[in-house]
């Protein structure tokens, strides 16, 4: 049984980052692999609680204590197993994920801090690269069936996966040049290098998943084709609309851009160095998108915009500033607002915060100011307060306070907006629905009989375990759609929301 005094004898601690100087001169991950010794102790915290709340934290049910007390035990092998019972991309989501199951760790509780969940994940998924690789599971028994999945984000590799080892035929189509959807070119190495999703993807082509990159379904290939190809179609096109401000005088100007155009851009040079050719960070249309040399002012205050924060500074910016519209949260969590297993609102730091830039809170751009060429030399910016007012978020501007902030370069990081519109879903018959994403009937499918829809493009922009989650339900539906033997595991259903107090 575990520890139960594990967590009086050892206190919360993480590996050390890199240095600041040293990372941010290349774009490798910031975290070093922790040692066997400090990821034991940490694992040896958790209590294995008569009810684990980090199992409702977790949308994909992992057996968090069960894992814990095996790397506690040393016997790394099953935990291994018990790690992708329940998830099957853990490097990704020990990396990326903010972790709702700490914010709903018991030790939170009684004051304590809450196990190191995420690390400890990292720690499984890497030995189990460490001892032998990501070996292939195929199907021993092909049933015949075809399913086409369109996108390959999270959620679609992660139903592609489960699809193929219950013995369906599954071909992925990517619009891009690589696959990996976000993981590819929307999240930067410094946060996962790419060689984690590589390694992935040689996994789930050994075991029969067929890849089609360079194809925009819709457009290079016909919804009626694909229909006519597979047996079923599962849509996760992941939600790429950006939000944005097109009512901010100036908003037009040369160097304002939505923060993706500037971490794709950046993320092709990176991919381009690792294979050895020459590239230059620039918008599809040739318009250079680097910050090097440049003031940069980032819009937003989550993820993000943290990410276009950590580029910016790898990219040698002479200075940035991130602005966010709500003031500075509070350094712990407010029980009275978020109570505890809740998801809390408190002031979250990022790597890319310690390594530079200014964060200025409650303010909101009223302005980006030509240099009288048309391009952005400045964004004039007032303090602000923000009220909820029958549902409505009402933003009043403190007389007096305006002022401005030297930009060269302006990045957009202020959300998403759902699925982007895109012919495929008229050729469907499907629609967005208010949010901008596709809304699923209760056996995941859309409006259209046999064509499903997973991840943010059904949840909107949301967190990579709710992707995996959402994939692995979409592909238990389909498999009992298709006739499959047996059942899949179904972690949430179309309805499920996160932990939160009523």
């Amino acid at each position: 049984m575990p520890d139960p005094n594990g967590f009086l004898r050892y206190d919360r601690r993480l590996p050390a980052r890199r240095p600041v100087p040293v990372r941010i001169s290349d774009w490798r991950e910031v975290y070093p692999p922790a040692g066997e010794e400090l990821i034991r102790e940490q694992a040896t915290r958790c209590m294995d609680c008569g009810v684990p709340f980090c199992h409702d934290g977790c949308p994909l049910g992992n057996r968090i204590p069960d894992w814990n007390d095996l790397v506690r035990t040393g016997n790394w092998d099953a935990a291994v197993e018990s790690l992708h019972a329940t998830n099957n991309f853990p490097e990704f989501t020990g990396r990326l994920c903010p972790a709702p199951c700490e914010a709903a760790c018991v030790l939170g509780l009684g004051g304590q801090q809450p196990v190191t969940i995420k690390q400890v994940e990292v720690e499984i998924a890497d030995a189990a690269v460490a001892g032998g690789g990501l070996r292939p599971r195929p199907a021993p028994v092909p049933t015949g069936r075809s399913v086409a999945v369109v996108g390959s984000g999270p959620a679609g590799l992660a139903a592609a996966q489960q699809l193929a080892r219950a013995g369906h035929t599954v071909t992925v189509y990517e619009r891009d040049d690589a696959l990996g959807g976000l993981l590819r070119y929307g999240i930067p190495d410094f946060k996962l290098e790419k060689q984690h999703v590589d390694r992935r993807l040689a996994q789930l082509a050994a075991e029969g998943v067929r890849f089609r990159t360079g194809v925009n379904v819709g457009v290079d290939v016909t919804a009626d084709q694909l229909r006519a190809e597979h047996d079923a179609v599962l849509l996760a096109c992941g939600a790429l609309q950006g939000r944005d401000t097109p009512a901010t005088p100036g908003r037009a100007l040369r160097g304002v851009h939505q923060a993706m155009a500037h971490l794709v851009a950046a993320n092709r040079v990176v991919a381009a160095a690792g294979a050895g050719r020459p590239a230059l960070a620039t918008l599809p249309d040739g318009t250079p998108i680097d910050a090097a040399g440049k003031h940069v002012v980032i819009i937003g205050g989550g993820d993000t915009a943290a990410d276009c924060l950590g580029v910016a500074h790898r990219q040698g910016a002479a200075g940035v500033h991130q602005l966010d519209l709500y003031p500075e949260p509070p350094a712990e969590r407010d029980a009275a607002r978020d109570p505890w297993p809740t998801w809390p609102w408190v002031l979250r730091s990022y790597p890319a915060h310690e390594e530079g830039g200014e964060r200025v809170f409650a303010v909101a751009v009223q302005e980006f100011v030509d240099d009288g060429t048309g391009q952005v030399r400045a964004v004039r910016i007032a303090e602000v307060t923000v009220e909820k007012i029958d549902g409505r978020r009402v933003v009043t501007v403190l007389p007096g306070s305006e002022r401005e902030l030297p930009a060269d370069l302006v990045l957009l990081a202020i959300g998403f907006e759902g699925t982007e519109e895109q012919p495929l879903l008229a050729q469907l018959g499907v629609a967005r629905n208010g949010r901008g994403a596709i809304d699923a009937r209760p056996d995941w499918q859309t409006a259209t009989d046999g064509v499903f829809v997973a991840g943010d493009m059904h949840r909107g922009a949301s967190l990579i375990v709710w992707a995996i989650a959402e994939g692995r339900a979409a592909a238990a539906a389909i498999h009992g759609y298709l006739g499959g033997v047996g059942s899949l595991p179904a972690p949430v259903d179309p309805a499920r929301q996160p932990l939160a107090a009523r």
